[in-house]
């Protein structure tokens, strides 16, 4: 049934997979400026940069969206969350600031050539290390471990580190790997796209296996969420996801990289709707339901209406944006 609450966790979900399709693939490129290797290597990095010079910032919008559609409709959900995730989430704070910085102070150091590879560790480092701990901080909102006390939440100071936690930070980052590198193919040609092509072989093939390892895992660590992952519904979503990560990697052995982008994106929508199916109704699997974290009706009431009003000004704005820099960026922006 689509009540006012239920209707608020969508657009929590609707900003997640944003962020994972659209800034998750800015932090992919982060991850493979480290993980450049070959003769081309100095280029992939420098095309990597070239591509996520002008939407960068913008997209995080969508983590912005998150956390405010969270407070306004989810008080005490955000309460929880921020309270018990409180170290993973700072040290993804960091990492977004760090990386932020690291990616401006760059574009100055090149017109002197000095502090280039600083500050291409630093933006590597904390692309790692961001997507990492987002990763740890949402499964870690599946284990159960997150108790209520008097309306308090509580939990273990170190519970968000387990087994389950530290393979859902690896998928987290290499979600970020799997599109970056399949972005790329359309926005290159020659041997560099080869290469991207063959990074983004190569990250589906993790991606795939660490989705795979993370189920048995979560079945001896967070085996309510693995009970609901494999119903019916929970399971349909994994099967998709298998099949539109297999279908990428075809599309990609056969250079059809256009095709590749929309399959690739599937897969990485997939695979996080069968997380939050595995999730519903909870916001704290097990602890916390999606309606008894919301907020009044008056005020989700009041938030949709300030939603739509944000949809009419801001989308246009963004697709405007995507659209123009959909190719090759504007070779006049700042290197």
């Amino acid at each position: 049934m689509w009540t006012l609450d239920t209707l608020a966790a969508g657009a929590v979900y609707f900003g997640l997979v944003m962020y994972a399709v659209f800034g998750g693939a800015d932090f992919g490129g982060g991850i493979w400026t480290a993980l450049a290797s070959g003769p081309r290597a100095q280029e992939q990095r420098d095309k990597l940069f070239h591509a996520i010079g002008p939407v960068w910032e913008t997209n995080h919008v969508w983590l912005i969206f998150v956390v405010v559609t969270l407070f306004t409709a989810f008080p005490q959900g955000f309460a929880a969350l921020f309270t018990a995730l409180l170290i993973p989430l700072v040290i993804a704070l960091i990492g977004i600031n760090f990386r932020g910085a690291a990616f401006a102070f760059r574009h100055f150091g090149r017109q002197t050539g000095e502090r280039i590879p600083f500050m291409v560790s630093i933006f590597a480092v904390s692309s790692i290390l961001t997507p990492f701990a987002l990763g740890m901080a949402v499964t870690a909102t599946a284990t159960g471990k997150i108790v209520f006390v008097n309306n308090w939440a509580q939990a273990g100071p170190w519970f968000w580190i387990s087994p389950f936690t530290l393979v859902g930070g690896l998928v987290g980052m290499a979600i970020c790997a799997y599109l970056a590198p399949i972005y790329m193919t359309v926005r290159t040609d020659g041997e560099l796209q080869s290469d991207f092509r063959r990074q983004g072989i190569i990250a589906g093939l993790v991606f795939g296996f660490l989705t795979t390892v993370e189920i048995p895992v979560a079945m001896a660590d967070a085996p309510l969420f693995a009970d609901r992952l494999l119903t019916v519904r929970g399971a349909s979503f994994v099967a998709l996801s298998v099949i539109s990560g297999i279908t990428t990697l075809i599309l990609l052995w056969r250079r059809r990289f256009q095709w590749s982008q929309i399959t690739a994106i599937g897969t990485v929508i997939l695979t996080i709707t069968g997380f939050a199916a595995a999730m519903y109704p909870d916001l704290l699997i097990g602890q916390l339901s999606i309606r008894a974290a919301a907020a009044p009706p008056a005020t989700l009431r009041a938030f949709f209406i300030v939603l739509v009003t944000g949809i009419i000004i801001l989308v246009p704005s963004l697709l405007l944006l995507y659209w123009t820099f959909r190719g090759e960026p504007n070779p006049k922006l700042p290197q």
